[in-house]
């Protein structure tokens, strides 16, 4: 089974642009899952899960505007959660999706929270892969610490290391899986070095983030998560630094009061590429509703 990739073009207040996703399984299947990426991610991080999902779902995986094969915002500013779920909207609209599952890894979870808490929205079931309304400073400083970095090698092997490096919290994987993760988000250029495959100006935000606009934010966030009424699965990596254990036992309590389900020996974020963990969201997306 292999996906094709597709365009749709979506707008902006300063433009154009151009959003990739990767669609798996039956075009005529009317059973929809959305998957949405990480930060600094991109659509391939869900092969494996498409794979073990095609047969049930026509899978979709966009890469999200600014990563990938997506286009780049004129005005960085714009690299914000309204303009995501704007596009996703879109996005929808294209693939003629009435009704939809979502599985949101990170900012993908934000994401999906944001779309999940509009009134007459089309998400049946949401999974939120180590991510909530509360978002550790700390986690967030270290995250944006690298975004913004401007990074080349002259050889992929160099290039692998960096990726490791910043992605240890994803626990233990293969040579294998560790190859694919790092190729996923890098691109060899013409002259020979190997770059990051997103806009270094995502890191405009999280730049002009004062703590009074982080403070309102997370209440927002919090606002979306309560409004959400959908069946919604949790999952916290155990040594998660971006998602603290009493955020995720509060989500359990308040708003869709989500399942909660933690991996162990992992941090931020679960990457999905384990037949363990693959088996935990296919139970929950595939069971029925009580």
């Amino acid at each position: 089974m292999r996906a094709d990739r597709h365009y749709v073009q979506c707008i902006s207040p300063s433009g154009l642009h151009q959003i990739a996703y990767k669609e798996w399984g039956n075009a005529d299947n009317p059973r929809v899952l959305i998957c949405v990426h990480g930060l600094t991610r991109v659509a391939d991080d869900f092969d494996a899960l498409a794979m073990a999902l095609c047969h049930e779902y026509r899978v979709i995986c966009p890469d999200v505007v600014g990563r990938g094969f997506s286009g780049r915002l004129r005005n960085p500013a714009h690299y914000q959660l309204p303009q995501y779920v704007s596009d996703m909207v879109t996005l929808l609209a294209r693939v003629n999706a009435e009704t939809v599952d979502w599985f949101g890894t990170s900012m993908g979870g934000l994401i999906g929270m944001g779309l999940a808490s509009l009134a007459d929205n089309p998400v049946r079931k949401l999974v939120l892969n180590d991510v909530g309304p509360n978002l550790n400073p700390e986690a967030l400083v270290r995250i944006g610490e690298y975004v913004g970095q401007e990074v080349r090698f002259s050889t992929f092997n160099e290039a692998l290391a960096y990726i490791k490096t910043i992605s240890l919290s994803f626990g233990a994987h293969t040579d294998q899986q560790w190859d694919k993760l790092a190729r996923d988000v890098l691109r060899q250029y013409p002259d020979g070095t190997w770059r990051k495959h997103y806009d270094l100006g995502l890191a405009e935000p999280f730049k002009a983030t004062t703590p009074e606009m982080a403070v309102a934010g997370q209440a927002m966030l919090w606002v979306a998560y309560d409004a959400i009424s959908c069946e919604t699965l949790l999952i916290r990596g155990e040594r998660s630094d971006l998602l603290s254990r009493e955020t995720a036992l509060e989500m359990t309590q308040r708003g869709p009061k989500a399942t909660l389900k933690e991996i162990p020996d992992v941090g931020h974020a679960p990457t999905f590429v384990d037949d363990a963990q693959i088996a935990l969201v296919k139970d929950f997306l595939l069971s029925k509703n009580e």
